[in-house]
């Protein structure tokens, strides 16, 4: 998940920032992005800080994402520090949906080349470290259910993203907004 030659230089810290949808934070450490909370209650750890340039640029790109530019967000730099390798599979295929486009909690088991897990999928995606930039919104439930998404704002939030992207459904037809 990590991007080589791209560290933080051992700094730690983290940074809340106005998206389009509300006040969004992001901490991070010597490896990479550590955390991302959608708006809401945060808590964080480290300290705030400034953030290094690998950083400041990782929260305009999130801020232009919010507002409509597409962009995967696929380079930024991660910490997998204590992520359990099945939800690193789970976040390297959600990472690969391009905005603006949506996959079934299924078709992800699939890709990770574990069928019928689709509820372990969902449990490794309500635990992203990393929303927005693992794009947990882009999953869906069968046939396109708009279900499980632990952000504050739940389903709320998960729609006003898909909208902000411009959504098609997970069969590719019509939008889903």
């Amino acid at each position: 998940m990590s991007v080589p030659g791209r560290n933080l230089d051992g700094m730690t810290g983290h940074t809340l920032f106005d998206t389009a949808i509300g006040e969004c934070g992001l901490a991070w450490g010597p490896r990479g992005i550590t955390a991302v909370r959608l708006p809401g209650p945060m808590r964080f750890q480290p300290a705030p800080a400034e953030p290094p340039p690998a950083v400041r640029a990782a929260i305009t790109r999130v801020q232009a994402l919010l507002s409509g530019v597409k962009d995967d967000l696929a380079d930024i730099e991660l910490d997998p520090t204590g992520v359990p390798e099945f939800n690193l599979r789970v976040y390297a295929v959600t990472r690969a949906i391009p905005p603006g486009e949506v996959l079934t909690y299924g078709t992800v088991a699939q890709r990770i080349g574990a069928p019928g897990s689709a509820q372990a999928v969902g449990r490794a995606l309500g635990r992203n470290p990393y929303p927005i930039i693992v794009p947990c919104h882009r999953v869906m439930g069968a046939d396109g259910r708009m279900v499980g998404f632990s952000a504050p704002g739940g389903t709320t939030t998960k729609l006003r993203m898909l909208a902000i992207e411009g959504a098609a459904d997970p069969n590719g037809q019509e939008a889903l907004f």
